[in-house]
């Protein structure tokens, strides 16, 4: 076990410093800092998943972490099915219904987000985002641990689909028809503009989307979320609205549970992640596309 010095958290503020107006987290309580899950009272009572690679994870982690293989959640997810299997694959982390749970990745956090977005889908109710991830908790020196982790029993875990977290390839398409949800693409202004198709058919946008690119929200150095604030300045700049219904989606859901981590952090209460996103939209004949102009 290694360990560091660190100062005591006398106060968290998950919030924009400033006056008696100043600009919160509608939602804080979906973000854990390092700091605080660091204290020898708190980690105990947190579930706490590692969504990195194993091998960095077998090299050294947060002390109790427990593995968690994002690159096997993200294959088998498929839209919500075989909810049988979700439950022994959930509970075989040792995750209960009442359980709470931590996820941290490297600190880009679509590793993260991807299986916070996951869990919240399959009805558990109090998962946090480690603000900053492995990068932060490294930065400030706080304790880890590079022993194998210890084998942990089984929970019983019954998955609960909640549906309105997730936007179907129908449900956009009838959206679009009714002008209904706000569409927000959290991929590169390049992608989102055509110039960029990765490997992809098709490039371009779903028509009516507004582009935020999933970076925007995270400091560059630290990799935290940016303070509440300059959020907020850039969902108006990009004309987000939080309180529309919104399907965020990127390529094949990572960056748009991203966006959907965000919006939900900032107060929207109806956020759904088109999943299979422009994976499936951008490699389809019939959908139809707008290219934007690019930024100069």
């Amino acid at each position: 076990m290694k360990t560091a010095c660190f100062m005591p958290v006398f106060c968290l503020l998950l919030s924009a410093s400033g006056a008696g107006d100043e600009i919160r987290y509608a939602k804080p309580q979906l973000l854990m800092e390092p700091e605080e899950l660091a204290r020898p009272a708190v980690a105990p009572h947190y579930v706490i998943l590692d969504a990195r690679k194993r091998e960095a994870f077998e090299t050294e982690h947060i002390p109790g972490a427990r593995w968690v293989d994002h690159d096997a959640w993200r294959a088998e997810f498929e839209d919500g099915k075989d909810p049988a299997a979700w439950s022994r694959r959930i509970g075989d982390l040792g995750i209960s219904s009442d359980s709470q749970v931590v996820v941290y990745d490297e600190g880009k956090d679509t590793y993260g987000a991807r299986i916070w977005w996951t869990l919240r889908y399959w009805g558990l109710e109090h998962v946090r985002l480690l603000n900053g991830g492995w990068h932060r908790w490294q930065l400030l020196a706080l304790p880890t641990n590079s022993e194998a982790a210890a084998a942990v029993p089984a929970a019983e875990f019954r998955v609960t689909a909640r549906n309105q977290r997730l936007a179907t390839l129908d449900q956009v398409l009838d959206s679009l028809k009714e002008n209904g949800w706000q569409i927000v693409d959290a991929r590169t202004e390049a992608e989102h503009c055509g110039i960029d198709l990765l490997e992809n058919q098709r490039g371009g946008a779903i028509p009516h989307a507004k582009n935020l690119e999933w970076t925007a929200m995270f400091d560059p150095e630290t990799k935290q979320l940016k303070e509440a604030a300059e959020i907020k300045r850039l969902l108006n700049a990009a004309g987000i609205d939080l309180d529309r219904p919104t399907a965020s989606h990127c390529q094949s859901g990572g960056r748009g549970a991203v966006m959907a981590f965000a919006l939900e952090l900032m107060g929207a209460e109806h956020v759904r992640n088109y999943y299979r996103g422009w994976s499936e939209w951008g490699n389809l004949e019939t959908t139809p596309i707008m290219v934007p102009p690019a930024s100069q």
